[in-house]
């Protein structure tokens, strides 16, 4: 009897023991692989605005909050209507094809509406501000694989 419980306390123990190598290795590999800061925090955290910068990029950042949720919501529509075409398709014909295409145009209008917020947000940059943002953002668009 006294050896079922010891060797119940000892599986107990083992089994705390795996659970804790295994939650800190896990978290360990998450913590790596955690994604690179967003655009507004790269602007607010790093970059030591002015306050009038600040004001500048408060403005810009309202525009632009504005104009993506439309951009994103046509980027979907056109991705339900890619698949709607797969779906109704017996292969790679013209409705494919043209809902690809209309993808595209969906999600090149949000690229290009991005990168044109990213120029606006950069040109109330300092010099010195804006190197760090360039560099940022580059490591952002250039992530080093593992």
């Amino acid at each position: 009897m006294r050896n079922s419980w010891r060797a119940i306390v000892l599986t107990a123990v083992l089994a705390a023991v795996a659970s804790s190598a295994g939650t800190w290795i896990g978290a360990s590999w998450v913590m790596s692989r955690r994604e690179p800061p967003s655009l507004h925090d790269i602007v607010h955290d790093e970059l030591d605005l002015t306050a009038d910068q600040h004001a500048r990029i408060e403005v810009i950042e309202a525009r632009f909050a504005a104009l993506r949720p439309g951009l994103e919501a046509k980027v979907r529509a056109a991705n339900r209507e890619l698949a709607r075409a797969i779906e109704q398709s017996d292969g790679d014909g013209p409705q494919v094809q043209a809902a690809v295409d209309h993808f595209h145009v969906a999600m090149g209008a949000l690229q290009k509406a991005t990168i044109a917020h990213v120029f606006e947000m950069r040109s109330v940059l300092t010099p010195t501000q804006a190197t760090v943002f360039n560099d940022r953002i580059v490591e952002a668009l250039t992530p080093t694989e593992p």
